[in-house]
């Protein structure tokens, strides 16, 4: 068994677990038992065309998945798992500032 864990906005879709225990031989297979569990939270990580959204993160370990073989990385029991979805946003660089208040 494998545990993904899920982050805080998205565990509105997980019954409120910070944790999901996940079974497969690789991240599409996890993946697709976490949406059979939890079909609410599908949406969020994948397309239309069942692709993961870009703007999805999933780590093995400390390692993103975009650098190693994707969706077809392999896991296996005992691995942890982590989404980590981008977040959009910020503050402005300092020199960002210092532009917008000299206009």
């Amino acid at each position: 068994m494998t545990t993904l864990r899920i982050p805080t906005p998205l565990r509105t879709y997980t019954s409120g677990k910070s944790e999901v225990d996940v079974n497969g031989a690789n991240i599409s297979e996890a993946l697709a038992d976490l949406t059979t569990q939890f079909p609410a939270i599908k949406p969020h990580l994948f397309n239309e065309k069942d692709e993961l959204r870009p703007f999805v993160n999933l780590f093995v370990g400390e390692h993103n998945i975009k650098d190693l073989q994707g969706v077809e990385t392999p896991i296996k029991d005992g691995d942890k798992l982590m989404l980590i979805p981008s977040i959009a946003g910020g503050s402005l660089s300092l020199w960002e500032r210092v532009r917008v208040r000299a206009k």
